[in-house]
């Protein structure tokens, strides 16, 4: 299974970059791996896109 997808990357300025989708419990709790370290992500269903925070770690 591929788990790589675009999302908007907050230190980018919401610019557009290529994350992992590494846990998926609901579209508010989503684990992405950006730049090589796991971050907090949401989806956002209405505009079909997920938004990672690559400032804060991720709590798994």
């Amino acid at each position: 299974m591929d788990n790589k997808v675009k999302a908007h990357i907050r230190s980018l300025d919401g610019k557009m970059d290529e994350v992992s989708i590494v846990k998926y419990e609901n579209n508010n709790h989503v684990v992405a791996e950006y730049g090589g370290e796991l971050h907090p992500a949401v989806f956002n269903p209405f505009v079909w896109a997920y938004y990672v925070d690559d400032t804060l770690p991720a709590h798994i």
